[in-house]
């Protein structure tokens, strides 16, 4: 989620012709004729998808991630999108009426099998503008849904008296935003009163929680081995609630690259899905992670970006991360929790 840097500039320039290029298509699990898919529920997860603040207001990235979410909602099914921030690049936007929305979000994500919810949260390029913005578009389109700066969904999963709890937070009114061209932590919360309300309200949250998959999604990683590495305040605040509380998993985007990562005493995902507009190949926090932590990462700086798509079913949730071209890149499942 840095600034637009060399190697960045190098993928617009270069990129631009593959765009149009058609892929071999190799989605797993994808539907044959004839077939229907299992009763289960279905979503993506994409970050950092933002575009950009000039013409033509997309990255060749973003274009491709859009074209491969289509596929996979067509081949795999997706009920809704987990867009995990950093929505406008660099300042986020200025007004409801923005163009942006148009320019950056409906134009791009236009296929019918992406009208489909999107649950929003804030990047921290998001807070560089009108956060409050973002939020009030909900009332502009039936598809964005960002109701608060965090806020909580409860679904039902299909075929089962199961449930999936989303529970959306803001990592940068929780830990304070960041200077891309400095050391990339967070500064502090500019309202400590806010950000410890916040955390008091996951806790509630987490707490009283009786789905059996609860995803808490937010926009800085816990867990990175990427550019900005693991974020030090969720490490100290978060991370002890999503153990107490038995949490399924951690959704989040910030880093241009796809990662998993999971401790190897804890049931718990991690899932860093930022490669909806750009790739970042850096690697340099590898030693910062928990000793075997690491289980995927793919930041091919050769490829067009990627996704998640995320399965559940009343028994486990299976995670599949996906190169914009439709190849399958690796795919892990989680158990549903143990109940209290």
């Amino acid at each position: 989620m840095g600034g637009l840097r060399i190697a960045d500039m190098f993928t617009l320039v270069t990129l631009l012709t593959l765009v149009a290029c058609g892929g071999v298509f190799s989605y797993p699990g994808g539907l044959k004729p004839g077939d229907q898919l299992k009763p289960a529920l279905r979503f993506i997860a994409v970050g950092d998808w933002g575009g950009l603040p000039l013409p033509p207001y997309v990255t060749p990235l973003e274009v491709a991630t859009a074209k491969g979410m289509t596929r996979a909602a067509q081949t795999m099914g997706a009920d809704f999108v987990l867009a995990l921030g950093d929505n406008f690049y660099f300042n986020g936007v200025r007004s409801v009426d923005d163009p942006r929305f148009s320019e950056t979000f409906e134009s791009v994500y236009s296929a019918p099998e992406l009208h489909i919810p999107w649950y929003v949260i804030a990047g921290n390029h998001d807070h560089k503008g009108n956060v409050s913005a973002q939020i009030a578009y909900s009332h502009r389109s039936s598809r964005w849904h960002f109701p608060d700066f965090y806020y909580d969904v409860v679904l039902p999963i299909p075929g089962s008296n199961a449930s999936l709890t989303l529970l959306m937070i803001d990592t940068i009114t929780m830990c304070g935003n960041t200077d891309d061209f400095g050391h990339g932590q967070p500064e502090g919360p500019e309202d400590l009163e806010l950000s410890n309300k916040q955390l008091q309200w996951l806790k509630e949250k987490l707490k009283a929680a009786k789905s059996e998959f609860v995803v808490v999604a937010g926009h800085f990683p816990v867990w990175s081995v990427a550019e900005h590495g693991p974020t030090r305040c969720l490490v100290k605040h978060l991370h002890p609630l999503l153990q107490k509380y038995q949490a399924t998993a951690y959704f989040c985007g910030h880093d241009h690259n796809l990662q998993y990562l999971q401790e190897t005493d804890s049931p718990i995902g991690y899932v860093l899905s930022g490669a909806g507009n750009f790739i970042d190949e850096s690697q340099q926090h590898k030693d910062a992670v928990p000793e075997g932590s690491l289980r995927f990462h793919f930041s091919d700086f050769e490829s067009l970006g990627g996704f998640v798509h995320v399965e559940v079913t009343k028994d486990a949730m299976t995670l599949t991360y996906i190169e914009s071209m439709g190849k399958s890149l690796y795919r892990t499942t989680l158990p549903k929790r143990k109940q209290f």
